[in-house]
This record gives C-alpha cells, sequence and structure tokens, in this order.
C-alpha cells in the first residue's frame, strides 16, 4: 500500500489473507479449554504492556500460527508505511487532501511534525498556552461574568466529537475535576438537551464554549443561537455575549459576528478530524474541569502510546495487536460487533465515545482507490460499564448464538476506595473473561446434581474470546494511553482494509435531505414530489399534528 493510495492488490488476494482463511477452518473449532491446557504459560506469554496499560489477550481464540500469519498480513498490507505516512505528515485522508495529525496535538514541544512544510507543534503549544491562560483565570475567578460575578457553571455545545470526546473526558476524570463548579453539555438539537442542561443555572454564572469548526453546524449553532437568547433574556446586554461565551473554531468572521471577542477564540485545525480532537481546544471543557496540570497529563498519556505505535515491533505493539484481533473476528470468524465493558464507572460514557470513534473511521464500503470491498470492514463497537452489564446484556454474550468479541477494561486501584467494593468489582471482571472462554460442560452441570431437563439450558458453551486491559489506577495520563491505543488500533484496522479512516461522507446526505425537508415542516414550502411517498406522508402528517400546524 502506498502512503495515500489504494492497496497494491486486492486484500483478498494477498497471500497473508488466502493463508488465514484456511487456518481460520482449521482452528474454528479448536476450543480455548484446549489452548490453555496445551500450554500452561499461555496467560502469561500472550500478553503485552506498554504506557501503563497491561494488555492480556491470551484469551483469544487464536494459536502462535494466527499471530504469524496477521501480522505478515500486516506486512504485506503496508501497516508500517501507512503508520509512517501519517506521522511524517503525508496526506493520507485521500478523499479530503488532509494530513491526519491528531499525534501533533500531544507533541512535546521541540519536536517536528511539517504540514506543507511547516512545523505545526509551536502552533499547538501557542494554543494549549493560550487555553491555560484563560482556565486559570475562570478557576481563580479573575475572569468575571458580566455582572462581575465569577463563573461558576461551564456548558459546553458542540456534537459528534466536540461533545463526545469532552464529555467522555468529563465524566472519567470527575474524581479530578473541580467540585465548585457545574459543568454540563449540549449536543441534540432536541430542544429538550438545552431546557435540561441549563435547568437551575443563572446566566451570570455561567459560560457557554461553542464548539464547531466552521461556525454554521446546523445543531451546534441552532444551540448556541438559543443559549445567546437565553443568557441575554437575563442580562438584557448586548455586551454581555462577549464574558459568557467563547468559541473553539476557525471562522473568525461568524465568530466575531455571533458576538463573541475574537481574542477568545481558540483554534484547531483541518488536520485533526472531530473524533480525534478531545486533546485539542476541544477539550477545553475538559482543562477547565480538572485544571492545566492534569490536562497535560492527558496529552502524556496520549503521547506515550503514540511513540509506543511507532516505534514498538509489531510483535509486541498493543494497538496493533488489538487491531489485528478485531480483524482477525470481524473478517475470518463472522464476529459482527466488538463490546467494550470497562470495569470503572467513570468511564460509563468510554464506549459511547468508541462508537464514533471506530464506526464512523471505519464505516466505509469503498476503498482508498475507489473501488467497493469485497470483504467486512467496520465492526459495530458498543458498550456499557460493569457490572451494570452483567444484568442486562451479558446473557447473550455467554449463551447466544452470536460470537461477540470483548475488551474488559479494569485497575488495580480504585479512585474511592469503599470496603470490599473494588474487590468485588475486579473478582467480576476477571470471573467473566475466565467464564466467557471456558464455560461450563454438561457434565460439569450434572455433577452439580441439576436435574437432567435443565442440563441443556444451565451449560455454557465458553469458547468466547476477551481482552483484558489492566492499568493501575484511573488517572489523566492513563485516560490518554486508552484513548489513543483504542485510536491507533482502529487506525490498523482501516489501514489493512485499505480505507480512508478519516473522512465521514455518510453523515452528509441526511444532513443535506434536513435542509430541504426543515421549511416543508414549517409550512414555507409544500413536500411535493421531492420525496418518496412515505416520507412525503410522514411530513404531511406531521404539519396536521404539530403545534401550528
Amino acid at each position: 500500500m502506498s502512503s495515500g493510495g489504494g492497496a497494491a492488490a486486492p486484500l483478498t488476494n494477498t497471500p497473508a489473507w488466502r493463508a488465514l482463511e484456511a487456518h481460520a477452518d482449521t482452528i474454528r473449532n479448536l476450543h480455548l479449554r484446549q489452548l490453555f491446557a496445551g500450554d500452561p504459560g499461555r496467560g502469561e506469554r500472550l500478553a503485552a504492556e506498554a504506557a501503563g496499560l497491561y494488555l492480556d489477550y491470551s484469551k483469544n481464540r487464536i494459536t502462535d500460527e494466527t499471530l504469524t500469519l496477521l501480522l505478515r498480513l500486516a506486512e504485506e498490507a503496508g501497516l508500517r508505511a501507512r503508520m509512517d505516512a501519517m506521522f511524517r505528515g503525508d496526506k493520507i485522508n485521500v478523499t479530503e487532501q488532509r494530513p491526519v495529525l491528531h499525534v501533533a496535538l500531544r507533541a512535546p514541544m521541540g519536536e517536528s511534525i511539517l504540514v506543507d512544510g511547516q512545523n505545526v507543534v509551536p502552533q499547538v503549544h501557542s494554543v494549549l498556552r493560550k487555553m491555560e491562560d484563560f482556565c486559570l483565570r475562570v478557576r481563580d475567578g479573575a475572569w468575571k461574568g458580566h455582572t462581575g460575578k465569577p463563573i461558576l457553571n461551564v456548558v459546553n455545545i458542540g456534537i459528534g466529537g466536540s461533545d463526545l470526546g469532552p464529555v467522555m473526558a468529563y465524566e472519567a476524570l470527575r474524581h479530578y475535576s473541580r467540585r465548585d463548579m457545574t459543568f454540563r453539555f449540549v449536543s441534540n438539537i432536541d430542544g429538550t438537551d438545552f431546557t435540561e442542561a441549563t435547568r437551575g443555572l443563572r446566566a451570570e454564572e455561567t459560560l457557554f464554549i461553542i464548539s464547531s469548526k466552521t461556525f454554521t453546524t446546523l445543531e451546534t449553532m441552532t444551540n448556541a443561537r438559543t443559549a445567546r437568547d437565553w443568557c441575554l433574556g437575563a442580562l438584557r446586554d448586548e455586551s454581555a455575549v462577549a464574558r459568557h461565551f467563547v468559541a473553539v473554531s476557525t471562522n473568525a468572521g461568524e465568530v466575531a459576528k455571533f458576538g463573541i471577542d475574537t481574542a477568545n477564540m481558540f483554534e484547531f485545525w483541518d488536520w485533526v478530524g472531530g473524533r480525534y480532537s478531545m486533546d485539542s481546544a476541544i477539550g477545553l471543557s475538559t482543562m477547565l474541569a480538572v485544571g492545566p496540570a492534569h490536562f497535560r497529563a492527558m496529552l502524556a498519556g496520549f503521547h506515550a502510546m503514540d511513540e509506543h505505535f511507532r516505534t514498538a515491533p509489531f510483535e509486541r505493539n498493543l494497538p496493533v495487536l488489538m487491531g489485528l484481533l478485531a480483524l482477525w473476528y470481524n473478517n475470518f470468524l463472522g464476529a459482527q460487533t466488538v463490546a467494550v465493558l470497562p470495569y470503572d464507572q467513570y468511564l460509563k460514557r468510554f464506549p459511547a465515545y468508541l462508537q464514533q470513534l471506530a464506526m464512523e473511521s471505519n464505516g466505509k464500503g469503498t476503498a482508498l482507490s475507489g473501488e467497493p470491498v469485497n470483504y467486512q470492514t467496520g465492526p459495530v463497537y458498543w458498550g456499557e460499564p460493569g457490572t451494570n452489564g452483567q444484568h442486562s446484556f451479558y446473557q447473550l454474550l455467554h449463551q447466544g448464538t452470536k460470537l461477540i468479541p470483548c475488551d474488559f477494561i479494569g485497575f488495580c486501584e480504585p479512585l474511592n476506595p469503599l470496603g470490599r467494593h473494588h474487590d468485588l468489582l475486579t473478582a467480576n471482571l476477571f470471573a467473566q473473561t475466565e467464564a466467557l472462554a471456558f464455560g461450563k460442560t454438561a457434565d460439569e452441570v450434572r455433577a452439580e446434581g441439576v436435574p437432567e431437563r435443565l442440563v441443556p439450558h444451565r451449560t455454557f458453551p465458553g469458547n468466547r474470546p476477551s481482552n483484558t486491559i489492566l492499568a493501575q489506577r484511573l488517572t489523566p495520563e492513563i485516560l490518554g494511553s486508552l484513548v489513543a491505543l483504542y485510536e491507533h488500533s482502529v487506525f490498523t484496522q482501516g489501514a489493512l482494509w485499505a480505507i480512508d479512516s478519516f473522512d465521514q461522507w455518510g453523515v452528509q446526505l441526511g444532513k443535506v435531505l434536513a435542509e430541504r425537508i426543515i421549511p416543508q415542516l414549517e409550512g414555507q414550502a409544500s413536500p411535493g414530489p421531492s420525496h418518496d411517498s412515505s416520507t412525503s406522508a410522514l411530513i404531511r402528517r406531521y404539519r396536521a399534528r404539530s403545534k401550528g400546524g
């Protein structure tokens, strides 16, 4: 594969792919019980560690030959060249002709990463220093609202990566956040989202962060204008906007037109995709919540995983291994999804964050060459925190008919020690991976005295694969490492599938059609023949029954 173009040959024609297909047939019925029985050291041998994260991948349906073939596929698909092209700043987002440099957002000062011949690292650190100065002024009360009161409430308005990243990071790092400040997030164009987010807040103590690269995104700007009306309804002075609104954008003209002082506009760049931007100025709400020092620690965690991904041999490279395993199940064993199961309540929004990261990146059916792919690409990512999920969907994981690889995430130390809670939590984590892998045979069930008619119902087939990711404790640095781990795992999968993981044209069509429908719902135009009969009938029904219809 070239750095920016399509694959030299169809992926399914490579020797490694064909060998993997044949290999999958030979081990399809091989059980994890056999694999562990035949290799007493497997649990320690199939593990890797980097950037504060320990990955146990021994409970996967793989042999040494599987790993050898997957690593050979990575070589034949040009993964190393693709990685080098990204870190070098090549325009690997081929459909938009842009570099992909979220790694520059956490590069230490003094490094050089070039975009069109210009080192962007100094720009990144300039924005970071501006963010830090602003956050310190807000946090120590030097920044005052229009009436002279300090800011106690921060409301982030964005959508997609401008919301999911900040929400996830705030929840994940809530332990480190300012408890005398309130942080809320608005993304949905449903008016309920804004109404509930501002309920109980006082305008004179509230700061809105409007996060929109173009400052034209329909949902974000609709909510931003509502926030402006809400604020001015209480403060009744247009000049108040400059003290209660800041922008994360690149469109200074629209920002100024809104009433925001462009001195309070925080820049980011088109070489950062929205779903990769939580460590850019998009993370302003995160920095306000946890402070600049913790934000810097998070960046250090990102960078540690970046360097591991860039330099470690593939056979010990955590993101590469996870990416290859995801591809193995997706393309050779027929799995359709990946469950991400964090055993830490602070990570309750992490699966939702990964949904965008993985599925907006790799939900593609067209190769870099422009040809349709002839293999499955991005799996569905989903999940919930443990132990909640155990009383919800784990039944399907254990005894259902679908193969669902799982990523379990846990920590050796709790942030909130409370009696036996953490030991019980972690015992459940380890028990679930063991139960999924080894199950319970019919003979084992019978030996417990279970009536024969119930034996089939209480048998667990096992052979359900999982990764376990362990860290010492959930710190800002570990959060950075964890997010970067998945960023680069997603990259690895997309590189092997020869797709563009960094565009998102699939979100555009619905937006265009919505713009056409809006005036029809509001009575400014007739549905006419511009839609199918179903959509036209729905529009007519809505108009007849909605307020003012």
